[in-house]
């Protein structure tokens, strides 16, 4: 075992002596040490009830044969950290957590890992960490929220709490709808309700081979969920026996299946960055158009919030992961997970038990998956859209620009009505340099759907959005502003045209134009230049690429 190296012989009795001081029984010693990187915090309401998973993990490992050491992981909220300038440590609290990992597994030579995570960066780091540790693993995502109530009708954060702000503006809202719906959407723990990144990644996870099944939807409050994270304690002392390590499960072929499982579900865009950070990890290189390709050849058969009207628990309780991967059985490797059940074996003991959210592929909302890949010459190395959450009319789009250098002079011109019908809002300088930290424009994209214009108004941003963004728009713009990308010289009342069908976005402004303003244009100063932000702005690499740290 990996943890010989710090428990034999007798040059380490000084280490032995330290290990005892933990409480450790001498007759725990030869087991393997199991570490439990757990993200609990008092701070995430997808978080707060992990308490009682590690409870039942530790059982799980000691029942198993291992023994357990438990260390912390800090986690970020999204939705807290949304539109302040708390968004911009998000997807930079990825690599850090990453790095965490790494350092206690490598320091204290641990023998297996139990990745206990819930939301938006808090699950890829824990993988990109997995990945490259390479160490027997496996994740217990911490389960979804159930739906809120109010007067009869379900709630979601998401849909019902960032869309009122604009529904408000318009009326359509008074002060003591607000302060119920405050009071009301988020009803207790869990990772909020919808295919928003948080429940996207469990679903990825999954799918990916690296959870048990029932693992991505099983609720947080669930005596389910407690099972799944006993049996995940008991499961990783067997992976450590056989030496099963996370690059043994995570190949090309089973990112291939995350993907399309993702494209089916239909997904957050955010995947696009997070699945291909992992990857990478894992020695495996995944493209841009690979995501556009699965995309185009799977049928999109679950029409989860925010563009469909399903909630989480109802995927759970029509059958969960399992029986999506049922139904997509045909066009799914089959290759081992850590549950030690081949994709193919999972699929087949399966029950559909609702064909109405997990549909057949003749009967598919849409006939491709979630997500679509543009390039053109306003985004040469790309840009990505949830194309099942827009609707039909606004698959083909023309407007005005409408050009902000940040979120928050956007949010501003939005509240203030200064958007109209037929205009493209344009957000840079917000990508992964440029903001930095790629922050997610959910609430300029909730706004204008709570204002009723997202069938009539488009957003373009270098930045990222939110899994729960609904309407065209469109993020991930690469090159982005600070890298000198061409969103960086758009002008107010250039038209732009999107063209989601032929995977196209284009400035339509003559070569000689562009070549003008290339020529005269120049990069603001960066927005922050001390601490982390500031040397995370100068390490990391584009949004096409994953957002991922330059190795020194």
């Amino acid at each position: 075992m990996k943890s010989d190296l710090i428990k034999k012989d007798l040059e380490r009795l000084p280490n032995r002596a330290l290990l005892y001081a933990t409480g450790i029984p001498r007759t725990e010693m030869g087991k393997p040490f199991i570490g439990v990187a757990t993200s609990f915090t008092d701070l995430v309401p997808g978080h707060t009830g992990m308490r009682d998973l590690e409870r039942f993990i530790e059982k799980g490992i000691h029942t198993g044969g291992g023994y357990p050491f438990f260390f912390g992981i800090p986690g970020i909220c999204d939705g807290i950290a949304m539109g302040h300038r708390g968004m911009h440590y998000s997807l930079a609290s990825r690599e850090l957590i990453a790095d965490m990992i790494e350092t206690i597994a490598e320091a204290h030579c641990l023998d297996g890992l139990v990745l206990l995570t819930n939301c938006d960066k808090i699950t890829p780091g824990m993988l990109m960490a997995a990945a490259r540790v390479n160490v027997p693993s496996i994740v217990v995502t911490a389960g979804p929220m159930l739906s809120g109530r109010l007067r009869g009708r379900r709630l979601s954060l998401v849909n019902d709490t960032f869309e009122a702000p604009g529904k408000y503006k318009k009326g359509l809202l008074n002060d003591d709808d607000i302060a119920e719906l405050e009071m009301c959407a988020c009803p207790g723990p869990g990772s909020c309700q919808g295919m928003y990144t948080a429940n996207t990644m469990a679903c990825v996870t999954e799918s990916l081979g690296m959870s048990l099944p029932g693992c991505a939807t099983s609720l947080a409050v669930s005596s389910k969920k407690r099972r799944i994270a006993f049996h995940s304690g008991t499961r990783i002392v067997e992976l450590v026996k056989k030496n099963i390590t996370p690059r043994k499960i995570m190949s090309l072929r089973a990112f291939e299946n995350a993907i399309r499982v993702d494209m089916a579900l239909g997904g957050s865009t955010n995947t696009v960055l997070h699945i291909p950070a992992v990857a990478r990890e894992a020695d495996v290189s995944i493209s841009l158009e690979l995501f556009d390709e699965i995309s185009g050849g799977t049928p999109h058969i679950s029409n989860m919030l925010p563009g469909g009207p399903h909630y989480l628990e109802d995927l759970e309780y029509a059958g969960g992961i399992p029986a999506v991967l049922k139904r997509l059985q045909p066009h799914l490797n089959n290759i081992i997970t850590v549950s030690g059940k081949k994709v193919h074996d999972i699929a087949e003991e399966a029950q559909i038990t609702d064909p109405d959210v997990i549909r057949p592929v003749s009967r598919a909302y849409h006939k491709e998956g979630g997500i679509a890949v543009l390039r053109g010459s306003l985004a040469p190395d790309g840009a990505v859209v949830k194309q099942t959450a827009v609707s039909k009319k606004m698959l083909k789009f023309r407007g005005r620009a409408r050009v902000f250098d940040s979120e928050e002079e956007a949010m501003k011109a939005i509240l203030g009505g200064g958007i109209k019908a037929g205009d493209v809002v344009v957000i840079r300088y917000e990508g992964p340099r440029g903001g930095p930290g790629m922050r997610e424009m959910l609430n300029a994209t909730a706004t204008i759907a709570g204002m009723g214009l997202s069938e009539s108004v488009a957003l373009i941003t270098d930045g990222r959005f939110s899994g729960g963004t609904r309407g065209p728009c469109i993020g991930h713009i690469s090159p982005e502003a600070m890298e000198g990308g061409p969103v960086g010289i758009v002008k107010d009342g250039d038209t732009i045209s999107i063209d989601i069908p032929r995977r196209k976005l284009d400035l339509l402004v003559s070569s000689e134009e562009m070549k003008r303003r290339f020529g005269a244009h120049r990069l603001p100063e960066p927005k922050i230049r001390k601490g982390w932000l500031a040397r995370y702005a100068s390490m990391v690499t584009s949004a096409s690429t994953g957002a991922v740290l330059k190795n020194v």
